[in-house]
């Protein structure tokens, strides 16, 4: 825990000194034709992707992305992204699994636990009052892991349907449709809760470009990942 607190303490002074936003389009990896995606995960292996901490991912002989273990980070080594939307296609093995999205890395990560402070979760789990301890709406599918509250409530499926998630980073907003109903509009600044539990993420600003990754939570959940792809905003 010691060691933790350390390398976020670090990581926090370090993304201060050079400025959260301080990426340019430039050096931005979400580029080509605003009006086509680009797959980033090929259907086939896990080339271009990275896995860090406890558990794995393996592709199954469908194509598809499959959890295990955890809490880890399988993140894609291409590069940040910013000005770009982010499609991804998923379902839960069970009728509820936990999972999640990740954005605005700062920097590549090399273990799970600075990117839940230092960027933002897309929160996969229908049913956070089942946690243990239990967890509120600010906790549920399509948030920024206890940061939002839903615009509409329950626009997630239940396992083992596909969801489908777009998340849009816009400068230092960000927007995520879930099922094509738009359950988050943020942008720093925008009111957020205190800190409940010492899991949860730090509150503050993050960077306009970073690395992005797809969670394995633990043995007790499973997801599947059939799309990643990105496209530039127009």
């Amino acid at each position: 825990m010691l060691k933790r607190l350390t390398v976020c303490i670090f990581l926090l002074a370090f993304c201060s000194a050079v400025g959260l936003a301080a990426d340019s389009d430039d050096q931005n990896a979400c580029q080509g034709n605003p009006n086509q995606w680009r797959q980033i995960y090929n259907g086939k292996d896990l080339k271009g992707w990275k896995h860090v901490g406890p558990g794995y991912m393996t592709v199954e002989k469908d194509g598809l992305i499959h959890t295990h273990g955890g809490m880890g980070l399988l993140y894609w080594t291409g590069g940040k992204i910013g000005n770009c939307i982010l499609h991804t296609v998923w379902r839960m093995r069970d009728e509820n699994d936990n999972s999640g999205i990740f954005i605005r890395i700062p920097i590549a990560p090399t273990e799970p636990w600075m990117p839940v402070n230092y960027g933002y979760e897309v929160q996969i789990d229908n049913h956070p009052e089942r946690s243990k301890p239990p967890e509120n709406e600010y906790h549920q599918t399509g948030m920024l892991y206890s940061l939002t509250k839903p615009l509409v409530p329950h626009a997630w499926k239940p396992g083992p349907e596909w969801n489908t998630m777009d998340i849009t980073l816009d400068g230092p907003r960000t927007i995520v449709v879930l099922n094509g109903k738009k359950v988050v509009d943020f942008k720093p600044g925008d009111p957020v809760p205190a800190k409940k539990f010492d899991f949860e993420p730090e509150r503050g600003p993050r960077p306009n470009f970073g690395y992005i990754g797809l969670q394995n939570h633990s043995d007790n959940d499973v997801v599947f990942f059939k799309e990643v792809a990105i496209k530039p905003l127009k």
